[in-house]
């Protein structure tokens, strides 16, 4: 007999591993860490599901998340609050934000902001994750943890992931339990495939389940 453990050879009988100290009855999945994240997410069934398109993919990550790197996040989460409670927002976004697209000095990061259905505004540069409760994946690194307060958990808890390309944002679903709808100015509505980078000029709208925010 073997530890399921960490696969030492055991002796008929044995109760816990010598080498890891794990029971003999220990499987991996017994071992794993539990989700310190709000429950599991509604599934929604919409009565008319936007045909999906393959215009504006940037790029289409292998595993669709984005590569480890060797720098853990340390980002704390702002809550985008549907009653406006126990907000956090960017304490140097001015009172006239929405009305004015955030720009950035040549060879800087574009800013963008991002005006969410609650009624909240946040302002982003870099990369980030967005959802209920978002958390990285081991090894990941972002400049924003973006969190929604979504009663109806229509909204995952890790449900979309953004970043810049070439002065544009771009946004790719997680895997989210009810998808991502990207409606660009002048365009369709665009199912997003899980794993793919999509361009999200200014002005487009971008739904997360029953939650969604414009980009300016």
């Amino acid at each position: 007999m073997s530890c399921r453990i960490c696969g030492a050879e055991l002796p008929d009988g044995a109760m816990f591993c010598g080498e890891c100290g794990s029971s003999t009855s220990a499987t991996p999945e017994s071992r794993r860490r539990a989700d310190p994240r709000p429950g599991d997410t509604t599934i929604l069934d919409p009565l008319e599901r936007p045909s999906r398109r393959n215009s504006g993919v940037v790029s289409v990550p292998v595993d669709g998340f984005r590569a480890a790197t060797a720098i853990e996040s340390g980002a704390e989460p702002a809550m985008i609050g549907s009653d406006g409670a126990d907000t956090a927002i960017d304490s140097d976004v001015a009172p006239d934000a929405e009305a004015q697209p955030a720009t950035s000095a040549p060879g800087h990061p574009s800013r963008f902001v991002l005006k969410f259905s609650t009624g909240e505004t946040r302002t982003v540069s870099g990369n980030g994750l967005i959802g209920r409760r978002p958390l990285p994946q081991p090894g990941e690194h972002y400049d924003h943890l973006v969190q929604i307060a979504d009663r109806t958990l229509s909204v995952s808890k890790t449900h979309l992931e953004f970043g810049e390309h070439e002065g544009t944002l771009w946004v790719a679903d997680r895997f989210s339990a009810n998808g991502t709808v990207v409606r660009r100015p002048d365009d369709g509505a665009l199912r997003c495939e899980p794993g793919r980078r999509y361009l999200v000029p200014r002005g487009s709208r971008v739904e997360l389940a029953e939650q969604s925010f414009v980009v300016g």
